[in-house]
């Protein structure tokens, strides 16, 4: 039996390029990914068929043509990533067209609602948001295609490292343009063009990843030198604290101008956990604590609209202003229960925004906590499975952002439901993958394409090298292909030839 062996360099404290020990044992796993797509759209499917005849009485053909299409949408996916990216994790495409799925099901609940409602009022009939949904699903998985086939390794981001924090920057900007920017809700984070509207936060969110990825990878050696140690934290030197200013302030800028609290914990919150896992210094989660509480309390006392959500989430029986919808969602999470009152049974139209905000409160209102939770658990899978991404990664660049897109993903979903549920104040971020919204979908997809890609360069096998043979043990039989050994004295070998021999297990 052959041993594969180790080759290991390091890459500065923390983020260590390393590879394991045999990666012959990743297969690529597309079959598996296959079944669990297809049981992903036999959920689907299964959910439109249970709506429309607990609505309507009957399945509307138009409903099973758009199964059909999201199943062609997926199959498609599937087979880029078959193509283009065989050894990625077969998990995070079934993972994503399941929540897609399940998210195009409970609008075309609520369009439904709509349509009676309207229907016993004599109304004219309103717009299906569903088919829309459907159109931007389409619109994310071409963006997904187009990624995973036009980037062939993901290192090559590196290379347009400010320019994407250039482009981020110009991006978070956009809505603070007049005539282009329009306020929604106290919250000026939306542009219009014509029709249709963006929240150009969703795709800035990808390029300051990117950045700050890229930034770094370059500068980790300088932030991971400690300065002071204050009640047992080595805090880092007050030359380095310029980076977790500059986010700080940029986070800060965000809720003064856009009045945007969820988008403002989201970038300063990667940008912190980004920082702690490039140096493996505590003291910047403290830092950055600090800095979060000071900005916190700054929106608060500055801006009505953040003392309005921070007034219902404390007293939001008692709070006039601003608690309609946190308690709608509330009524309707006791409403459900255990186990829900089953698709199409429940009121989830009663919620204000349930198409988009408060989509997560339908969901638990008709599946009961028992479905709340499981999509919660379909949430943490992505999240692992991008951390086991980081941690497979054997560059460094390709460890920062799989775990930087991770980091954005947990920190949404967390703001999201814990808003939902009145754990946290609400914040107006969106559901990845089911709330209703182009902009959200079509980040969220070329994310999903960017993980897939660092996860194929992770998980694919490496040809094992030759090792050469020692002088007090029996020679090894050559390997056919393989380059010969190296019979230089150790002494004439160059200290990066010493460092890169092969070390077997």
């Amino acid at each position: 039996m052959s041993a594969a062996p180790i080759a290991a360099a390091s890459a500065g404290p923390g983020i260590a390029e390393t590879a394991p020990a045999d990666l012959a044992h990743f297969r690529k796993r597309r079959g598996a990914e296959l079944g669990l797509l297809l049981f992903a759209l036999v959920i689907t499917a299964a959910a439109y068929a249970i709506i429309d005849a607990s609505i309507l009485g009957h399945i509307e053909q138009r409903s099973m043509v758009a199964v059909g299409i999201f199943a062609l949408l997926a199959i498609a996916a599937h087979i880029t990533v078959r193509l283009r990216a065989a050894y990625a994790d077969p998990v995070l495409l079934p993972c994503v067209v399941f929540l897609n799925g399940v998210g195009l099901a409970m609008i075309h609940r609520l369009d439904l609602a709509s349509a009676v409602s309207a229907a016993a009022s004599g109304a004219s009939p309103p717009r299906r948001d569903a088919l829309l949904q459907l159109t931007w699903t389409t619109l994310a998985v071409v963006a997904f295609v187009a990624v995973l086939i036009f980037l062939r390794d993901h290192r090559l981001l590196q290379r347009v490292t400010y320019t994407a924090g250039l482009l981020g920057v110009i991006l978070l900007l956009l809505p603070l343009i007049p005539g282009l920017g329009v306020e929604i809700l106290g919250a000026r984070i939306w542009i219009r063009l014509g029709p249709l509207s963006f929240q150009p936060a969703e795709v800035a969110k990808v390029a300051m990843i990117i950045f700050f990825a890229g930034y770094l990878v370059t500068k980790r050696d300088a932030l991971a030198l400690a300065g002071r140690r204050v009640l047992g934290l080595d805090l880092p030197r007050a030359r380095d604290l310029a980076p977790l200013l500059l986010g700080w302030l940029i986070s800060l800028g965000v809720l003064v101008f856009e009045r945007d609290l969820g988008t403002s914990l989201l970038f300063f919150g990667a940008f912190v956990v980004l920082l702690y896992v490039a140096t493996q210094r505590p003291g910047w989660l403290v830092l950055g604590a600090i800095l979060f509480a000071v900005g916190t309390m700054f929106g608060y006392s500055a801006f009505g609209h953040v003392r309005i959500r921070f007034n219902a989430w404390l007293n939001p029986v008692g709070d006039t202003d601003g608690s309609y919808q946190i308690i709608q969602s509330l009524y309707g999470l006791a409403y459900g229960g255990i186990l829900g009152t089953g698709l199409g049974q429940g009121r989830p139209n009663l919620i204000p925004l349930a198409k988009s905000d408060f989509i997560a409160a339908g969901i638990g209102e008709e599946l009961g906590v028992t479905g709340f939770m499981a999509l919660i658990v379909v949430y943490a899978l992505v999240v692992e499975r991008a951390l086991r991404t980081s941690l497979l990664c054997r560059d460094p660049y390709g460890k920062l952002l799989a775990i930087g897109f991770g980091t954005v993903f947990v920190l949404q979903v967390f703001v999201v439901i814990g808003g939902v549920t009145k754990l946290i104040p609400l914040t107006g971020l969106t559901t990845p993958f089911m709330s209703q919204g182009g902009s959200s979908l079509l980040a969220n997809w070329a994310l999903v394409a960017l993980l897939l890609r660092v996860s194929h360069h992770a998980r694919q096998p490496r040809p094992a090298p030759s090792i050469a043979p020692s002088s007090d043990t029996a020679s090894f039989a050559p390997v056919p292909g393989a380059a010969p050994p190296d019979t230089r004295p150790r002494g004439d070998r160059s200290e990066d030839d010493q460092h890169t021999q092969a070390v077997p297990l």
